[in-house]
């Protein structure tokens, strides 16, 4: 009798499965959710599912807060956000983010564009970063109007454009902002303000209490490597060590604020955030950045709890960034 156990090839626990037929088990992602283009009932935000790209394969969730007769015209801050994940996990289409978008889109009062970017090991990085950058210039190329997206043509303001992540999302954004400085968004659309929370970056030295024994074995580190194989200078490429061997300068980010976020109890990677926040105000960059910390939560608390008092704190922090 033959066995149909399958032969495990890589595994990251508990998050991520890999057989050697190339199966993928990803056991703590959360479920699908629709989108609801008749207002959600709690927060009464629409939302609905468009394609950006067909091959590769780009789509995003578009978000849209509750408009009154005297809001119907408004022009809205543009938030286009990347989740978090670890590049290998979750989904712009997934519960909690859905959940997450409708929260910050009906209490900040922005339209938001959730980009589901593909994901490792299938698509392994640069992939992510690739569709991030196509799903912003396509948001850019919209304010063209030329009856494209009505949500964005008629209530997006494209003089107020945000990117914003969490985890793998926060670095997304750092890198889709370093890309915006030397390469110029369609119809001359810049990014106004980057917001970082809890952002995903790395280094092969340990940095502050990062524990120096069995640096190369940690999470952040292992992560990096198995959805970046092929990155040149491992977890002190660039694109995870801002400040490793040949990293491009930080002063032309291209971005005018930034506001990076923390938590006291992330383990994982809070003195990155703020290592982070160090080096851009240190970088000769002319804009203005700031640092907020939650003291007694943990990573991506806000994601998970988001009737916490503190994730409401980081949402009035958000609102108060946004329309400074």
């Amino acid at each position: 009798m033959t066995s149909t156990t399958k032969e495990v090839d890589i595994e990251i626990l508990p998050y991520i499965r890999v057989y050697k037929d190339g199966s993928v088990e990803r056991p703590e992602d959360a479920p699908f959710s629709p989108p609801t283009p008749d207002q959600d009932p709690e927060t009464g935000v629409s939302s609905k599912d468009i394609t950006i790209s067909e091959n590769p394969s780009v789509s995003a969730r578009l978000y849209l807060p509750k408009l009154t007769d005297h809001t119907q015209n408004q022009k809205l801050p543009i938030l286009v956000y990347f989740h978090g994940g670890g590049f290998s996990l979750e989904s712009a289409f997934s519960s909690l983010y859905h959940r997450y978008l409708n929260s910050i889109v009906s209490q900040v009062h922005v339209l938001a564009i959730s980009v589901e970017y593909r994901i490792a090991p299938e698509h392994p990085l640069p992939a992510a970063y690739e569709d991030s950058w196509a799903a912003l210039q396509w948001v850019a190329s919209q304010s063209a109007g030329n009856d494209k997206e009505p949500w964005l043509i008629n209530n997006g303001d494209f003089d107020r454009i945000f990117i914003g992540g969490d985890s793998a999302g926060g670095n997304i954004v750092h890198n889709m902002a370093m890309k915006a400085g030397v390469e110029s968004l369609p119809c001359g659309v810049k990014i106004l303000g980057a917001y970082l929370v809890h952002p995903y970056f790395f280094s092969s030295k340990a940095y502050g209490s990062e524990s120096k024994e069995g640096h190369e074995k940690s999470l952040p580190y292992v992560v990096w490597d198995f959805v970046y194989p092929s990155a040149t200078g491992g977890v002190d490429n660039p694109m995870l060590n801002p400040e490793g061997p040949g990293a491009p300068s930080l002063t032309g980010i291209g971005c005018d604020r930034m506001l990076v976020c923390v938590a006291g109890k992330d383990e994982l990677i809070k003195e990155r955030g703020v290592w982070y926040f160090e080096i851009m105000r240190k970088s000769g960059w002319k804009g203005e950045i700031e640092l907020f910390e939650v003291e007694e939560e943990g990573h991506q608390f806000h994601i998970f709890n988001i009737e916490s008092e503190n994730a409401k704190a980081m949402v009035k922090r958000l609102a108060s960034f946004i329309f400074m």
